[in-house]
């Protein structure tokens, strides 16, 4: 039977699929109680995602060296749409991060975190080995990082520009960059913290950094938001308070409940034992990205599927950490959970390409 079923089909890694599928699922579900319906978000999400699912598919098809053509080429076409955003883009929540195409509304900078990726895994991947802990090895790649994560971050969007940086960072050290490059620029970041602080982040960056440290302070305001996640965190219990039950979402005490903290909203109503689904299913996905880039056939596939599960790791760290008051609060949504179109399609196309290299460690012959 399996002779009859296609072979692009039958090389796909089904388990993951269904996997990723079921995370969809649940966020469908828990996007419909806190809307109420399908609408206002749940249809129009889960269209997204079936679509988005195609596209990964065809993604996964393919050839590392098309992939490692587009690289730079995505890179400069998404630094090019960054300038277009600081000059036509359009401003919502006090910070200019879209561009209206007209079809859909794009925001550029969740792109640059794939395309960082590719970029730097190239430059890599056409250095001589013999280079690869000289200064020629450090400069191009810290221009290569640094020039989007400023444009991303004036918008302002310092959580995206952050993970940008990240990616950047992990493919630099997997590459092989000396250890004194990172301790220092740790060391070098610490001392120069406080002076940015005050001088560079925007007053309600500051304030989001202070209310991280005490919430309890502003309960009421500036702290609102992180106090009522908890809040829906913790009522939920070890088995919540069942679909369609959340107070804290349903009386709109909770902001963002469909974005950034829908998963508040998910814990609410399946507790404990929803959150630990959808942590235990991310770490199983990122597990899955990580053995990809052990296999990989080549170095080039090795940090670029390394990149891209460590991509997807920080979007899933930093929004859980956010809504637990584990850190301060960022625009980083929950991957195939939250409400919108440009992250799931980030890490759709993560997935994607995670599964091309994997079909081209799997099948050598038809992955070059």
């Amino acid at each position: 039977m399996l002779s009859l079923v296609p072979a692009p089909i039958r090389q796909l890694p089904w388990k993951l699929l269904l996997l990723v599928m079921a995370v969809g699922s649940f966020g469908l579900v828990v996007l419909y109680s806190a809307g109420g319906g399908l609408h206002p978000w749940a249809l129009n999400q889960g269209l997204r995602f079936v679509f988005f699912i195609f596209v990964a598919i065809a993604i996964s098809r393919i050839d590392q060296g098309s992939l490692k053509q587009i690289s730079w080429p995505l890179y400069g076409g998404l630094l090019l749409l960054l300038i277009f955003v600081e000059l036509f883009g359009f401003v919502g929540g006090g910070s200019r991060r879209w561009l209206n195409l007209g079809i859909m509304t794009l925001q550029p900078s969740e792109l640059m975190k794939l395309a960082i990726v590719l970029a730097i895994s190239r430059f890599y991947d056409l250095l001589p080995a013999g280079e690869i802990r000289t200064f020629s090895a450090m400069w191009p790649a810290a221009v290569l990082i640094l020039v989007p994560a400023l444009l991303v971050a004036v918008q302002p969007d310092l959580g995206t520009a952050l993970m940008i940086v990240a990616g950047g960072i992990i493919v630099c050290f997997l590459a092989g960059l000396p250890l004194w490059l990172f301790i220092g620029g740790g060391v070098s970041l610490a001392a120069i913290a406080p002076l940015a602080f005050f001088f560079l982040l925007h007053d309600y960056q500051r304030n989001r950094v202070l209310i991280f440290l005490t919430p309890e302070s502003d309960p009421l305001g500036r702290g609102y938001h992180i106090s009522q996640s908890k809040i829906a965190i913790g009522s939920g219990g070890i088995f919540g308070k069942g679909f369609l039950n959340g107070t804290q979402s349903h009386l709109d005490y909770l902001p963002e409940r469909h974005t950034d903290f829908v998963f508040a909203t998910m814990a609410e109503e399946w507790g404990l034992i929803g959150g630990l689904f959808i942590i235990v299913s991310f770490m199983i996905i990122i597990s899955w990205g990580m053995k990809v880039a052990l296999n990989a056939p080549s170095r080039f596939a090795k940090l670029t599927a390394a990149g891209l599960s460590s991509t997807i790791f920080f979007y899933v760290a930093i929004n859980l950490a956010m809504v637990m008051g584990m850190a301060p609060v960022v625009g980083i949504p929950l991957p195939l959970v939250s409400n919108g179109g440009s992250a799931m399609m980030n890490v759709m196309i993560c997935l994607g390409l995670l599964m091309a290299i994997d079909r081209w460690t799997r099948y050598p012959k038809k992955g070059f």
